[in-house]
């Protein structure tokens, strides 16, 4: 049996991506540990935020790579993340912020195999 994804997107996840790829062009996730804004998931353009050694690509939603700092890998690294989009105000430098919606990480823990 092989590994669930790491990373999936619900339908309305996808939609706002799509609107947005539109308007940005390639995008790019990324979800860190920090305080604030830094632990909910931020789309920028492609390249616009720098990914090193302490970031894990989990995988892509949309055809979006999405990347999460390594510290907080090492607490969610046994679920699934879903992410959605929900009604409100989300971090100030991810591009879905004018929109009135943010990007939301939901989880589920991976079944023990």
């Amino acid at each position: 049996m092989s590994q669930p994804e790491k990373v999936l997107a619900t339908d309305a996840a996808l939609q706002l991506i799509e609107r947005l790829r539109a308007k940005h062009g390639d995008l790019m996730f990324h979800q860190s540990g920090g305080c604030c804004d830094g632990s909910s998931p931020m789309c920028y353009p492609l390249g616009e935020f720098l990914v090193g050694d302490q970031d894990v690509l989990l995988g892509e939603i949309g055809g979006c790579p999405f990347y999460m700092g390594k510290a907080q890998y090492e607490y969610w690294k046994h679920t699934q993340l879903i992410i959605d989009v929900v009604e409100g105000r989300g971090g100030m430098f991810s591009l879905e912020g004018p929109e009135g919606v943010r990007f939301l990480t939901r989880s589920r823990v991976f079944p023990d195999s």
